[in-house]
């Protein structure tokens, strides 16, 4: 008797290894389909960025699911319409998927699930993309946590997750009663008229399953054991530069935790300075399950009521890194050109966004959503409202950073900075972070001119934190919360 086929629905896991979904489907014939469903996404569908790298993760994913026997089938429109039509007529016996976090991710699949059901069919949900299902962590009240620290503690209290799951060396690919269209028709590139904004993304990035293991690999063999060290320099490589990865599931975050541990000779307290930024993103995702209005309200009540200023000027200026401040517009110029951002200079930039410049919050998200190639709903999301002090682990908004100040903290040769603004390449160490404080003659000696090739701070650093304070106080919270001792 021939075995019934069982759909594939890759969503946010386009990998091999360590699919749970791929490996439900056993020895069955298998259909492997990708669905872009931008009208399901709704305001969230995919950036422009993360568009550039699905499109060269998907080319990928094609290419290794083909030479094991089961192409890939792409498909464009209304997933609960095409997928229970591909189950109807290839006769399918379920479909298999990767659970998801994010709201209209969830709807999704709980519509799949009923249109399929009317049919005598099933959706089988796997944890792909998280260690822990979120519905199984519970702080002691029996309540969700809303605190990273106690969150971290008893995920590791739970020990290492199970070991990933070997790629399959063969697939017996079912034949397909739909044509895949093509990845072109997709049309996730940026095409003419349209400048090739994206023209220097693949001299820094690999997307793809290959790409993702290559470049874990080397991050645990040369980096790792420097990283709490390394990983506040923004002139060199101390992170990991696996969030693009792990954002598109071409590595699954249990197969990051056990190669590091592993490289650390199995010791995890060596591994978990790490291990606490893979837990971050986990505890991201957490809360977006939780609180599903975190993209768009505040999770503390409170800072719905926060008095921004919307000003489209400011808002632009702050986009093109025309802020006068090196160290933020270094980072938005990086942005720009490579689609990721150091994250100590995306913390930097964030806080001078809502706090000098008391811009909303979801301002500066909506641009990283679109930017971003490692734009994540839920890490974009909780990390903006930890920055503006509007999440439930925040840190106090009253912290305004000096900009020139945390520059000579984390960039001392202002060898970051040379490279992202070049135009003050040639300005003294002295000055690089404050070219404002620099005499006429030494900016004349660097090709300087403020207000011409660079532009003076956008806003005094002391007029800032002042007016930030200032609206603070607006809350009426309480005297812990809402100002600097």
């Amino acid at each position: 008797m021939t075995t019934a086929a069982h759909i594939v629905w890759f969503r946010q896991d386009l990998r091999l290894s360590d699919n749970p979904a791929l490996a439900a489907a056993g020895d069955a014939p298998v259909l492997p389909v990708f669905v872009l469903d931008d009208a399901a996404a709704g305001r969230w569908a995919t950036g422009g960025a993360a568009r550039w790298w699905l499109h060269h993760s998907l080319d990928a994913l094609g290419r290794a699911l083909a030479e094991r026997g089961a192409p890939l089938i792409l498909l464009r429109g209304d997933t609960t319409t095409l997928l229970p039509e591909l189950a109807a007529r290839s006769g399918a016996a379920a479909v298999q998927a990767g659970q998801l976090p994010e709201p209209w991710a969830r709807r999704q699949a709980d519509a799949v699930a009923a249109a399929l059901a009317r049919d005598g069919r099933a959706l089988h949900l796997h944890r792909s993309t998280t260690l822990r299902d979120p519905k199984e962590l519970r702080a002691g009240s029996g309540n969700p946590y809303s605190v990273f620290a106690p969150f971290a503690r008893k995920l590791l209290a739970g020990g290492d997750p199970a070991p990933p799951i070997p790629a399959p060396a063969r697939l017996h690919g079912a034949p397909s009663p739909i044509s895949s269209l093509p990845l072109a028709a997709l049309d996730l590139l940026p095409r003419p008229p349209v400048p090739d904004w994206a023209a220097e993304f693949g001299t820094v990035w690999t997307p793809g399953e290959a790409g993702a293991q290559e470049r874990l690999h080397r991050f645990v063999g040369t980096g790792l054991g420097h990283y709490a060290q390394r990983r506040n320099d923004p002139a060199i490589e101390g992170s990991s530069g696996l969030s693009p990865h792990l954002r598109w599931g071409e590595v699954s975050p249990r197969q990051v935790w056990h190669a590091a541990v592993a490289a650390m000779g199995g010791d995890r307290t060596r591994a978990e300075p790490f291990l606490r930024e893979v837990i971050w993103r986990e505890f991201s995702g957490y809360l977006l399950w939780h609180r599903p209005e975190m993209p768009e309200h505040a999770l503390r009540p409170s800072f719905e009521r926060f008095p921004f200023a919307p000003d489209a000027t400011l808002l632009a200026a702050w986009q093109r890194g025309r802020t006068g401040y090196p160290i933020v517009d270094a980072g938005l110029h990086q942005l720009w050109r490579v689609g990721w951002m150091h994250n100590r200079v995306r913390l930097i930039a964030a806080s001078l966004l809502v706090k000098h410049l008391l811009q909303p919050w979801q301002d500066g998200a909506a641009w990283f959503w679109d930017t971003l190639v490692d734009a994540d709903l839920g890490n974009n999301s909780a990390s903006w409202q930890w920055i503006a002090g509007a999440g439930t682990d925040a840190a106090p908004y009253f912290r305004v950073f000096n900009p020139a100040t945390q520059a000579r903290k984390f960039d001392p040769e202002g060898t970051y900075v040379r490279r992202w603004v070049p135009e003050l390449r040639k300005l003294p160490t002295a000055f690089i972070h404050a070219p404002w404080e620099a005499p006429e003659p030494a900016l004349r000696a660097a090709g300087v001119r403020l207000g011409d090739t660079y532009p003076r701070p956008i806003v005094d650093h002391a007029t800032g934190r002042a007016r930030a304070l200032a609206a603070l106080r607006t809350l009426r919270l309480p005297p812990a919360e809402a100002e600097a001792p």
